[in-house]
């Protein structure tokens, strides 16, 4: 029954949201002499929005967001040095460690076992490629993939390459709109693992996919190989 196995990388393998979370608080702090009565984070979250279609997903996007909402909400008074410190900023999250979740290794070791594994992932190329190695985790996969958007399209040309039927295949993940939704919208299976951050871009209304009869949820990968070994035997 099952073909292929993926996991996706921020959030499911590795700390990410947290990264960003801590950095949009220094930012927050950054810009205080310049907040009135605006909501920073929805300023900063609409610009990123925007940005989106030009610079993609990840680190660099998200610095230059910050760059350009600092010059809109201070009315094109920010200083250098301020502009200096959010470009530092963006710098030590690209160069911050990579922090695997509890259980990471064991989890693809013993789905490894029995299924090829791989790793769909979006974002920056450079940078999703410097984490992938930074983890330790490159060998423990048989194959990779960066995408720049993880959507019905992208899973379907990954599918095909492989020639791998949507119903033999298993997406893991932490996100609803880029695991699971799309992965179920195929055909496949989706196995929800939720990190305790999530970016408001990436949320959605998990009734909608959790009447799927291949949609699992677990809170940990140490529960992956027990749910597994029931999509095998369905």
């Amino acid at each position: 029954m099952i073909e292929l196995v993926a996991f996706d990388g921020d959030d499911t393998l590795w700390h990410n949201e947290s990264i960003f979370s801590m950095t949009q608080q220094r930012f927050s702090e950054l810009m205080e002499p310049y907040l009135e009565d605006d909501d920073l984070h929805e300023r900063l979250f609409a610009t990123e929005m925007r940005n989106l279609r030009l610079f993609g997903y990840g680190v660099k996007s998200f610095t230059l967001s910050m760059i350009e909402t600092a010059i809109e909400l201070s009315d094109a008074r920010v200083t250098a040095e301020e502009i200096a410190a959010i470009i530092h900023a963006g710098r030590s999250m690209l160069q911050h460690p990579v922090e695997l979740l509890e259980g990471v290794e064991d989890a693809i070791e013993r789905v490894s076992e029995h299924h090829p594994v791989m790793l769909i992932t979006k974002g920056d190329l450079f940078d999703q490629e410097s984490k992938l190695a930074r983890s330790g985790l490159g060998e423990r996969f048989d194959a990779v993939e960066i995408v720049t958007e993880k959507d019905e399209t992208a899973y379907r040309r990954v599918l095909t390459r492989r020639g791998v039927p949507a119903d033999r295949f298993v997406m893991i993940g932490n996100s609803g709109r880029s695991d699971i939704e799309p992965a179920l919208a195929l055909g496949a299976w989706a196995v929800h693992v939720p990190y305790h951050i999530t970016w408001e871009h990436e949320k959605v209304d998990e009734t909608a996919f959790a009447s799927n009869d291949r949609y699992r949820r677990i809170e940990s990968l140490a529960e992956l190989p027990a749910v597994l070994a029931d999509i095998a035997a369905a």
